[in-house]
């Protein structure tokens, strides 16, 4: 099962809101660090999911700090297409639904601003492994 949705340019319908708000209230293409932190304990059992996420940065996301996130113990990678400013962020997640799935691993960056302080998501999609 694949979700996916692209977020810039259109307003989202109300139905496409509640798909992608996790459980705490967030839209996943805003990060949820509850959801972040949850994943990283979650029970084995529920579905893993392959995640990525398109998003774009005000400022370049330094080199050093791309290879950091690589070594990171959630196994996340940030690539940058050949797009300045243009970054893929991808991991897996453990999660019920893929809106919380994403909201986790968006939840990443917003835990960990020191790589990027400001970002927008601007696509998202989540396929249950």
């Amino acid at each position: 099962m694949t979700e996916a949705a692209i977020l810039s340019g259109h307003d989202q319908s109300r139905a496409d809101i509640a798909q992608w708000t996790c459980p705490h209230g967030q839209h996943a293409g805003n990060g949820c660090v509850t959801c972040y932190r949850a994943a990283g304990e979650a029970d084995p059992a529920l579905p893993l999911w392959d995640v990525a996420v398109w998003f774009t940065s005000v400022k370049p996301i330094p080199i050093r700090a791309l290879h950091d996130v690589h070594r990171h113990d959630r196994q996340f990678a940030i690539d940058q297409p050949s797009t300045p400013l243009v970054y893929l962020l991808s991991g897996q997640a453990r999660a019920a639904v893929g809106a919380e799935a994403v909201a986790g691993v968006v939840g990443f960056l917003v835990q960990n601003q020191h790589i990027v302080d400001e970002f927008v998501v601007t696509e998202i999609r989540a396929v249950r492994s």
